[in-house]
């Protein structure tokens, strides 16, 4: 009974086999298609990135010694200059006189004053005299000592008065002679205050200058610096001495510097966004042996600099495209186990734009799921795009 049956369906019970096999391998899921990185050990670096701009250690600037008229600069930006050089010259401003009105207010109160200054010397006069006499009743026992001393104070404040006459007198004389519309005074040379080159000229013509007004700026261009302001939450985590590599300054391969000092105070700067942050000046210096490729910078150059907060030849290391956190917060990768993915939690240490410092969950040539979409769940079947 059963051969017949089978031998009469055999092309039907065929049929259908090959139709349910057709439907569980268009239902079979698919393998999801992944790219794969690998766990490795080598050199890693964890530092903080912002640019900054390169400036002469010593900055000089030369300004006008006094008000008046200054002669024509004529060095340029990258003359070499010495200490003590005369960069230019000066003449004090010419008095200018005064109107007729003024003039006579001046000579009365120049007469005041030196009457005054008569009357002070009189009262001077005076009370010396009288000093003179309690002496000699003191001697003879006649005067206290306290009468003595207060004579005494009488002539210390009489002689303070003679004293302010007469500096009110000249005071008063020397306006008059300085409205008498005298000619500028001799030349005043404006010298170089260190040795180097110039830097920029910002004041070249003949013209009348005030005092303090800045002439040009001086320095020695083979000794530049880098200063970066990083935000002060970065600014804590800089050491003195740090490695610090600058890059995007024009050159080939990368300058490697230290910093020399991180300046003890912020200030307050507001960022393209309308941001108001607190930034904090770092220093950096160059050894000799990149002082000099340092030099081809110039003074305010712009570069970017990369400060390393830590480094470590030797190690164990998974691409950051691979991780992702778990519902607890807890750092998990998706670890290629043949034909399937599985869930592995790890234990991170120093973290960077590239690589995870791998301190425990991965051993070192382990082949994790990079970027894993959300689908990707533990036990899933893959393989390499």
């Amino acid at each position: 009974m059963t051969t017949e049956f089978l031998q009469r369906w055999r092309w039907a019970i065929l049929i259908a086999a090959l139709l349910v096999g057709g439907l569980i391998f268009a239902l079979w899921p698919e393998a999801a298609r992944v790219d794969l990185g690998k766990v490795t050990r080598g050199p890693m670096e964890v530092g903080v990135t912002d640019d900054g701009v390169s400036r002469v250690e010593e900055y000089y600037v030369v300004s006008a010694p006094v008000t008046g008229k200054i002669s024509r600069i004529e060095l340029e930006p990258g003359d070499k200059v010495a200490n003590g050089d005369v960069i230019t010259t000066m003449r004090g401003r010419a008095s200018t006189p005064l109107d007729v009105r003024s003039r006579r207010e001046l000579v009365a109160a120049l007469a005041a004053a030196r009457a005054a200054a008569q009357a002070a010397r009189s009262s001077l006069g005076q009370a010396r005299r009288d000093l003179a006499r309690a002496e000699q009743l003191m001697e003879r026992g006649f005067l206290s000592k306290a009468r003595l001393e207060t004579e005494q104070t009488r002539v210390a404040t009489e002689a303070a008065g003679v004293r302010r006459a007469n500096a009110e007198v000249a005071r008063i004389s020397a306006q008059l002679a300085d409205s008498s519309g005298q000619a500028a005074g001799a030349a005043i040379p404006v010298r170089a205050p260190a040795s180097g080159s110039v830097m920029s000229v910002i004041n070249e013509s003949e013209a009348e200058i005030a005092q303090g007004m800045q002439l040009m700026t001086i320095g020695d261009p083979g000794k530049i610096e880098v200063v970066v302001d990083l935000l002060s939450r970065e600014a804590v985590r800089v050491q003195q001495g740090d490695k610090v590599r600058i890059t995007e300054w024009g050159g080939a391969d990368p300058l490697i510097g230290y910093v020399k000092r991180v300046e003890p105070f912020g200030k307050l700067k507001v960022s393209a966004l309308g941001i108001e942050e607190q930034r904090v000046n770092v220093i950096i210096g160059f050894a000799d042996a990149a002082a000099k490729q340092a030099a081809r910078l110039g003074h305010g150059y712009q570069i970017d600099a990369t400060i390393i907060l830590w480094s470590k030849k030797d190690a164990l290391r998974v691409p950051i495209g691979g991780l992702f956190r778990s519902d607890e917060g807890a750092w998990q990768v998706f670890e290629a186990d043949g034909s399937r993915a599985r869930v592995r939690d790890v234990k991170l240490g120093q973290v960077n734009d590239e690589y995870g410092e791998v301190l425990e969950g991965l051993s070192e040539g382990a082949m994790v799921v990079l970027n894993p979409a959300k689908s990707l769940e533990d036990g899933s079947r893959i393989s390499e795009r």
